[in-house]
């Protein structure tokens, strides 16, 4: 990983310090390597939420490590364009970030440093609007219900779901590898796959339950638990064919399906389900076990 050069704070009722990762471009200018000080130190209770910058960029999106078990979702493997840099947590939201927008934990496992859990996709990007309004931004999303009508003002400066590309570029921070500590061996829960065990949580290390955020290593962004520990909502609809006609450049999903992509995996999950690449659904009005999110907004 690359070395941090340093932050800048805004305040708001979360305040947000704003870590700008260093790419390879930036090495000459001045920044080092240095891989014990390079993660940000992460918030816990109801100290400020930390937000790392992803710069635009192209990368190539789905199954490019061919994975035997990778899902038909999963390709073809296509290059996509992430046209602006965007900021996005570097942890999922915890309890106490979440209790502190909405008044209330929907959470089956409760710790102020756990990720929220267990709640709906409407919840999730309630707490995205209400984040927005508590810190003088636009609201990003209007006509949230249950009749699939939601709509994302993507030019708005408040708090959103990433689109499953963004979410996936981020993971991967430059890798193309399963995970972005390197490729997997174990696809199961045993024996315990040497890459998934340094990236995030799973079935293999969590002992069944989801754990404080930021244990693991963080990735080339300084993004932790994009590997495991819940799953992560994103603002797509989901579609298993939609690869095969998604636009190359900032694509946002297919016309509303009745449900919605979740990445990343979770605690109880095989490491199979954790990979950079892999893709599942979700009722977006249902509450599903092990089910969180991270937010982004606009640089």
């Amino acid at each position: 990983t690359m070395k941090s050069c340093p932050p800048f704070s805004a305040s708001g009722s979360f305040k947000v310090t704003i870590r700008l990762v260093v790419l390879a471009l930036l090495l000459s200018a001045g920044c080092t390597e240095d891989k014990e000080d390079d993660n940000p130190v992460v918030p816990s209770g109801n100290d400020p939420f930390s937000m790392v910058l992803i710069p635009a960029g192209t990368f190539t999106m789905g199954n490019v490590t061919d994975h035997p078990r990778g899902l038909p979702g999963e390709k073809p493997a296509h290059d996509v364009t992430i046209s602006q840099a965007f900021l996005m947590s570097a942890t999922e939201v915890t309890q106490a970030q979440y209790v502190a927008v909405m008044g209330e934990n929907p959470s089956e496992y409760i710790g102020d440093d756990l990720p929220v859990e267990y709640l709906t996709w409407y919840e999730a990007a309630d707490f995205c609007n209400r984040l927005s309004l508590q810190e003088g931004r636009d609201t990003c999303y209007t006509n949230l219900g249950l009749s699939r009508t939601a709509v994302c003002d993507f030019s708005a400066n408040g708090y959103r779901l990433p689109t499953e590309a963004e979410w996936e570029y981020a993971c991967r921070g430059g890798t193309d590898t399963d995970f972005h500590t390197g490729n997997m061996t174990n696809p199961d829960c045993t024996p315990v796959d040497a890459e998934m065990d340094l990236a995030g949580w799973y079935c293999g290390n969590a002992n069944d339950s989801p754990r404080a955020v930021a244990q693991k290593q963080a990735n080339a962004y300084g993004l932790y638990d994009m590997h495991g520990n819940v799953w992560e909502m994103c603002w797509d609809a989901y579609d298993g064919a939609y690869y095969s006609s998604s636009p190359n450049t900032d694509p946002r999903g297919p016309t509303e399906t009745g449900s919605r992509v979740i990445r990343s995996g979770a605690f109880f999950h095989y490491a199979v389900f954790c990979r950079s690449s892999f893709r599942h659904s979700f009722i977006p009005h249902k509450r599903t076990k092990g089910l969180g999110f991270r937010v982004v907004r606009r640089q």
